[in-house]
């Protein structure tokens, strides 16, 4: 099918014939809304909903603090750890729900740098997301430079500075700006040639990608929960830690949870075997609960098909308004081969900002990159084609209109 020309019907066909079609019904997506912005916080899932209703009433409201054992919520960081192992190719007891991703990469990279003792260099990209850097030079200012540099570089002068001076390689697989997509498993065989530890943040690749940790052969990963896992505002982030790691790591944000016996309140710590130690203070139980139930709605499926659906979801908006004279104000920020970026298409334009509030306004919520990005994300579990179809015919208005110029537009809000 020409899907720059297809009509509403052949759409429809599309949606009819769509493998993942029924997972639409598993989420609770307001009937007047084009959700492209689950890539930033992905939407209520019905089970959810049902959970955090259950542990609020049912088990806190009843049970109270007998539900740590009776309804096992001391389990939910490796439970929920479990559930998302499975979408990121590691086998088990390799994976733990706990914390931010934030503080998990200060777990993780410190933990790194001590297994590495004659390196300090931590390597990034210049554009990675900015809190995987504020957290490296957070830790560069505690430690001293003497023991912690960090030094970031182009993209594309990523594979020649990999030296022996190198300790970790920090790395954020999808740029949240553009999608541009990182190849895991070259970049990790290269740097582990060189003795160089890696850590990937997969916070915009897990439940959209297809991820391979344990053959990758990746050291430590971190991702968030509230994107495209659709574990609600704030979800636990996870850390993975590849098991032949687990006795040299040593943390060092050690609470009574990382603890190998919590519970005997010893006064010297001893942390505990594998992912528990990277544990820190009580689990954030409401929270762990809602994303262990979101996690459900993968259960019977493969990440393969989902990642097929969101290409083709990208590649039919791409067609609907490549050729579009009206939108060729619109810049392509992403890479237009859909085996170089992630889940997600960028434009630049000089009022970026308007046409993201005038898009919102108009029930087609996207989100704005500074300093000039549209940013489009394309969630397959509860995207139709319809949907990506009439967004397109949204956006031609408002581009052809310039109904973005508006001054209700030009207001900055506090997130965007």
């Amino acid at each position: 099918m020409n899907t720059s020309s297809a009509s509403p019907q052949e759409i429809k066909e599309l949606d009819q014939s769509d493998p993942l079609s029924a997972k639409r019904g598993e989420f609770l997506i307001p009937a007047d809304i084009i959700y492209l912005n689950g890539n930033s916080l992905g939407p209520l899932t019905k089970n959810s909903q049902q959970r955090a209703q259950e542990v609020v009433q049912e088990q806190w409201g009843k049970d109270l603090i007998a539900s740590w054992n009776t309804h096992a919520w001391i389990d939910l960081p490796f439970t929920a750890g479990e559930k998302i192992a499975k979408l990121i190719g590691a086998a088990q007891q390799q994976l733990v729900c706990c914390d931010s991703v934030s503080i998990n990469l200060l777990k993780v990279l410190a933990s790194a740098l001590q297994m590495q003792p004659s390196r300090n260099l931590i390597l990034s990209q210049e554009d990675n997301f900015p809190t995987d850097l504020y957290v490296a030079q957070g830790l560069e200012t505690l430690l001293g430079a003497a023991r912690c540099k960090v030094k970031t570089v182009a993209e594309p002068d990523l594979a020649q500075e990999l030296d022996e001076d190198v300790a970790v390689l920090l790395l954020t697989q999808v740029n949240f700006r553009n999608g541009d997509k990182h190849d895991i498993e070259r970049l990790t065989s290269m740097a582990k040639a060189r003795g160089i530890l890696v850590v990937w943040d997969l916070s915009h690749s897990v439940g959209v990608l297809p991820l391979q940790m344990d053959k990758w052969e990746v050291d430590f990963a971190v991702g968030c929960g509230y994107k495209y896992l659709n574990g609600g505002p704030g979800a636990p982030a996870f850390i993975y830690a590849n098991k032949k790691h687990h006795e040299a790591i040593k943390q060092p944000i050690q609470g009574w949870m990382g603890h190998r016996e919590p519970f005997t309140f010893d006064p010297d710590y001893k942390n505990a075997a594998g992912m528990a130690q990277f544990l820190t203070g009580t689990p954030p139980i409401l929270s762990l609960a809602v994303m262990d139930s979101a996690l459900d709605v993968f259960a019977d499926i493969t990440v393969t098909d989902i990642s097929r659906k969101a290409n083709a979801l990208a590649e039919l908006f791409l067609d609907l308004v490549k050729d579009d004279e009206d939108l060729h104000s619109l810049t392509l920020e992403s890479k237009a081969d859909s085996a170089f970026r992630g889940a997600q298409l960028a434009f630049s334009h000089p009022d970026a900002y308007g046409i993201c509030r005038a898009l919102n306004k108009a029930s087609v919520v996207v989100d704005f990159r500074s300093p000039n990005i549209v940013r489009f994300g394309f969630s397959p579990l509860f995207l139709r084609f319809e949907d990506i179809w009439r967004a397109t015919q949204i956006i031609k208005k408002i581009v052809k209109e310039k109904t973005y110029l508006a001054d209700e537009f030009s207001l900055r809000l506090k997130v965007t």
